[in-house]
């Protein structure tokens, strides 16, 4: 049975900051508790940028996964692991690469857009043009429903997608399909079986796309079939052949609104974050510090929320009634900018006093987290190895 997982990575840049959680974790926490979630370091990805400075991927690797438990995320609900840990990611990216086009991994929009913006690094590599395509094996291995990703991530999941479809097309196509597909439907008994072939006649004739999900759902709820005779009847359904590769879907996350203490976007390039972990004095002196209007020069100046990047920080933090009170007072210039500043101290110091507290143990004891990693790595592996077998298996690989 497919289920509904959810598979989201990311690159082992060290400590996280409140951009990090309000961007993916916060969202992550959400989803551990709705679907069956695989979250994993993307170490690989980090080498095809950083490949003349691999020293520092193992220490980032363990910080951000410390930040990942102290945000919230509960190895119970998720599985937590290590990308280079898994080697079928590695098998699957070669087999694929076989079958895709060269053109579509250089129309990725963010390849050119990163090879400007680091300019200063030589990315003229295929790990480079190629990591797309790693991405697709990272989540096609695990059959995933959805993918959580931002706007400008939507395009690498369209080439997932697009893979998938193509990978199904070439070795789909087995000898005699149509007759195994109508003998797999009949091992679901009479009446089922009737209902899957209306229901995919209904789509296959009038394009209705709620007999496709009514079939889809019928088909998910059958636990006498092979995984074999459950991709040909999720392919039949659809007029093609086995659906080996599951298509993913795009979970769209919304952007994080957070801006660092210089009211630019939070980011380590700019020196301007808030880590996860960071000692309550120093948030203290770091939002105390941040630039307000540049008009507002003396306590009895009247002030622009809009021009001072507190408020960005209020849009995020605070309640309805406290944004009004600094509206209103800043505007009248009934309150300073310290006043203005505290209510984001307080809020932001509640949010990561618990963080702290959950990292401590972690910090105490760097075996629990490693226990953590090798249990998640043994739940992704056996997953992988399933999907692994059915592909060396339709592309004349099973032989041994």
């Amino acid at each position: 049975m497919y289920e509904e997982r959810v598979v989201s990575g990311m690159r082992p840049t060290g400590a996280l900051h409140l951009g990090h959680y309000h961007g993916a974790l916060k969202n992550w926490v959400k989803l551990q508790s709705e679907y069956p979630c695989l979250f994993f370091v993307a170490d690989w990805h980090a080498l095809t940028t950083h490949y003349e400075s691999p020293e520092v991927v193992e220490e980032n690797v363990w910080d951000m996964v410390i930040d990942w438990l102290a945000a919230g995320i509960d190895p119970a609900q998720a599985a937590l692991f290590i990308q280079s840990r898994i080697p079928e990611h590695a098998e699957l990216h070669t087999l694929l690469s076989m079958i895709t086009p060269l053109g579509w991994l250089e129309r990725v929009p963010t390849y050119k857009d990163q090879q400007e913006k680091l300019a200063d690094r030589d990315l003229s590599t295929y790990g480079f043009l190629g990591y797309p395509l790693l991405q697709a094996a990272d989540v096609l291995i695990y059959r995933a429903k959805y993918v959580p990703v931002g706007e400008d991530q939507v395009p690498h999941v369209e080439l997932m997608r697009e893979v998938a479809r193509r990978f199904n097309h070439v070795y789909g196509r087995e000898p005699g399909f149509e007759d195994k597909a109508k003998a797999a439907a009949k091992k679901m008994g009479s009446r089922k079986a009737k209902v899957y072939m209306q229901l995919r006649t209904k789509y296959g004739e009038q394009g209705d796309t709620e007999a496709l999900a009514a079939a889809r759902a019928l088909l998910e709820e059958q636990g006498n079939l092979s995984v074999a005779d459950r991709e040909r009847l999720f392919g039949y359904l659809e007029g093609g052949g086995r659906m080996i590769l599951v298509e993913p879907e795009v979970l769209l996350t919304q952007a994080s609104k957070l801006p660092g203490v210089d009211g630019q976007k939070m980011s380590k390039s700019y020196g301007n974050t808030i880590a996860l972990r960071e000692e309550a004095e120093s948030v203290k002196r770091k939002i105390r510090t941040m630039q307000t209007d540049p008009a507002r020069i003396k306590r009895s100046d009247p002030g622009n929320p809009d021009k001072c990047p507190v408020w960005q920080l209020h849009l995020v933090y605070s309640s309805e009634k406290t944004r009004q009170w600094v509206d209103q007072g800043c505007r009248s210039a009934g309150i300073g900018c310290l006043d203005c500043k505290q209510p984001v101290i307080d809020a932001i110091l509640s949010e990561l006093a618990p963080m702290r507290e959950r990292a401590q143990k972690y910090l105490d004891d760097s075996t629990l987290v490693r226990n953590i990693i090798a249990d998640g790595c043994d739940r992704a592996r056996k997953l992988a190895g399933e999907t692994m077998r059915e592909v060396r298996q339709v592309m004349g690989l099973a032989y041994i």
